[in-house]
Parts: structure tokens; sequence; C-alpha cells
């Protein structure tokens, strides 16, 4: 049963390497996008009109593939982890409580919702269902990736958010002064600057003419600064994203100079290798790479001492 469990956990999981896993994800990736298809075209009036009851079919045959996933990535997961190391539940409750798997349960939820509760408002439910394309973003190590450099590096972010609002509310106080008895309308009120403000930076034109001269002065200024904003933040971005895939090459290079340092590689040890290398999402050519390296590295050291 623990072999079972395994398997379908792998499967499930996705991976290029792993022919009936890399045929699961493309399937689930063309479920979730037809049904977001369905979603947009479902909001049409002339074509909900003639098509509602495929549409309904439709909904109904995803949600319960939907669910059938659910469930079974619920069940296997139980073998992520050995009985010392916290058991079958353990592994469950970590994939339930993920956002992988809050996001594979607001998959099906909006059915279920309407069916126990069929006075809900249906847009809303419709916006839910969109919900279902953040599952993509399981097979897609990039976004993962964006993910984790957005986490590691959220010290940056708050500090140029910081920066960010200090440039609102200043450029907003600035043209609340300047043009506030000339454009009630659109500068009336400090609040009111500061939707400007924010539309300014990051539009670049807050959609409001005929300023004064010192209006035109802050108006630039502030479209100037959202540049800026931009500019470090695409910067953050960049190196965080770039320091991620730094991390990854280490993380699986150190475990490799580990496996070959005794010139041995062991069942145990190759099993980690091709974990990690699945887990990363590793090319046989990056990790052949890899290990010419290592062995380079490792035959210089023999040759030293």
């Amino acid at each position: 049963m623990a072999s079972i469990q395994q398997r379908v956990m792998e499967t499930l999981d996705g991976s290029e390497h792993d022919l009936p896993g890399k045929i699961l994800e493309w399937v689930i990736t063309f479920v979730v996008l037809t049904n977001c298809l369905a979603v947009v075209l479902d909001s049409v009036p002339e074509i909900h009109a003639d098509y509602k009851d495929f549409f309904h079919e439709f909904e109904f045959w995803s949600v319960m593939f939907f669910t059938a996933e659910y469930v079974l990535r619920t069940w296997s997961y139980g073998a992520r982890y050995a009985a010392e190391n916290g058991g079958s539940w353990k592994g469950r409750r970590e994939y339930v409580f993920s956002f992988f798997g809050l996001v594979d349960f607001f998959a099906t939820m909006p059915y279920y919702l309407h069916t126990f509760f069929p006075f809900l408002d249906l847009r809303v439910l419709r916006v839910l269902r969109l919900l279902r394309i953040l599952k993509l973003s399981k097979y897609n190590t990039a976004l993962q990736d964006l993910f984790h450099a957005v986490a590691s590096e959220r010290q940056a972010f708050v500090s140029a958010m910081f920066l960010l609002t200090i440039a609102t509310i200043v450029s907003a106080s600035l043209m609340y002064f300047s043009e506030g008895h000339s454009q009630p309308d659109h500068f009336g009120s400090i609040p009111a600057c500061i939707y400007w403000a924010i539309i300014t930076i990051t539009s670049g034109y807050g959609n409001v003419e005929d300023l004064t001269p010192m209006g035109e002065i802050i108006a630039l200024t502030t479209g100037f600064l959202g540049v800026c904003m931009s500019a470090i933040m695409t910067g953050i971005v960049a190196s965080a994203f770039s320091n991620q895939m730094s991390r990854k090459k280490a993380a699986f290079g150190q475990q490799l100079r580990e496996a070959l340092a005794d010139g041995v590689v062991s069942d145990a040890e190759s099993e980690t290798l091709e974990r990690l290398k699945r887990q990363y999402r590793l090319s046989d050519d990056a990790v052949k790479s890899m290990m010419d390296e290592v062995r380079a590295e490792l035959d210089e050291k023999n040759k030293k001492t």
C-alpha cells in the first residue's frame, strides 16, 4: 500500500523524467485552461443562452475530475513521511493547508457551495472558479521560483513599499495645496489626491489636465518617481530570481559533492539526488554538466593531496 501511495504522489507531483506524471500534468493543464475558457465564454449572455446546458455538464465533470485529484493527493501525501517522522497525517495536513492544497480545495468549492446554497450569487462563484488558473503554477517552476524569490527578499520589498508610500503621500499633499482651489473636483482633498498620485505612479498619467505650472511640475516629478520605483522593484525581483536559481544549483551541487566524495554513489544517495533533480526540475544536461564539474574539482583536490 505504501509503495502505491508513493507512486501516486510522485505521478501527481509531475516530473519531466516520469512519463505518466508528465502526461497527467498536461491533462490537468488542459482541463484547467478549458475551464477558465468556459467561465469566460459563459459570462457572455448570448453564448450562455445557447450553451448553458453544455457549460453546466462540463462544469459537473470538471468538478468530479478536480475532486478526484484532491482526494488522491490528500491520500497519497500520507506516504511523504515515515512513522517516526510524523506519519501519514503529517504529510496530509501539510498538503491540505499548503498554498497548492488550498488552491485545489477552492477549485471545487464553488460548485459544492452552489449545490448546497443555491441562493448564492452566481457571479461571485464564477470568479472563484477562475482561481483554478492558479493550479498551473504548481507545474511551472519559474513561478514557484518567483514566489520564493519574492519571499526571500520581502524585507527589500517592504523598504521599497515604504518609500513608495512616502512618495505617494508627499506628492498628494503637494498637489492638494497646488491644485485644490483651482480643481476641487479632482484635488479637493488629500485622499482624492492620493488616488491621483497612485494612478500617476503606476501608469505615468493621472488623467487630469489643465494643471497649473506648479501642478505640472509635481505631476512630472510623480511620474518620474513611478519610473524609479518600477526600476527598483524590477531590480529586486531580477536579483532575487537569480539568487534563487543559484541556491538551487548550489544545494544540488553540495549534495552531489557529498555523494561523490567517497567515489561510490549509494542507493540512498542516488535516490536523494534523483528526488532533488525532480524537485528542482533540472535537466539531464544540467546535471551531467554539474557532475563533470564536481568530478573535476574532486580530481584536482586528490592530486594536491
